[in-house]
């Protein structure tokens, strides 16, 4: 594969968007490399196309198949292991965001609820402080559960809603 000035351009803006999301900027790029890729590449490919040491490939594959954004493959008459992403955006879309739900929300919402009970078993603290930890605890909550209810929406009428936008609330009688 040769990378285009415009692919290098994404798979360098990818990588630095990537540590802004919370990830190695390496891994990030692996997985814009291999999603824009036709065809599968192997480490070696990996390491020449992006200038960076072997090992540096190996670990960030490591991470990026954890995640479920990438996966191996093998082609017929060679021995070596090949990667491919993800190449649909919705499914890219639904692996990132059940990843941070994970790793982010799941854990605030523990320690809110904890939060929550304690707080209200306080006497000293102030009733609006309360007030705002339930707040923000139900936020979270009405979020999480927001997203349980659309991860399981086909892609079709995911992309009618997206679509939708803010034109949605003109349905919604207040």
């Amino acid at each position: 594969m040769e990378m285009s000035p415009a692919v290098q351009k994404y798979v360098l803006h990818w990588g630095e968007m990537g540590t802004r999301w919370g990830t190695n900027r390496t891994v990030a790029q692996i997985q814009a490399l291999l999603y824009l890729s036709p065809k599968p590449l192997h480490a070696d490919e990996i390491v020449d196309l992006l200038s960076v040491a072997r090992s540096n490939v190996s670990t960030s594959i490591r991470e990026l198949q954890s995640y479920g954004l990438v996966k191996m493959t093998h082609i017929l008459g060679d021995r070596r292991d090949y990667f491919e992403s993800l190449h649909d955006v919705w499914d890219l879309f639904r692996v990132i965001i059940e990843q941070r739900k994970q790793r982010e929300l799941n854990p605030t919402l523990l320690m809110l609820r904890q939060c929550a009970e304690e707080i209200d078993a306080e006497k000293g603290t102030d009733e609006t402080t309360k007030e705002r930890v339930r707040n923000m605890l139900q936020f979270l909550e009405t979020t999480s559960e927001w997203y349980e209810k659309i991860r399981e929406m086909p892609t079709p009428t995911l992309q009618k809603i997206m679509k939708l936008g803010a034109g949605i609330a003109k349905f919604i009688k207040r």
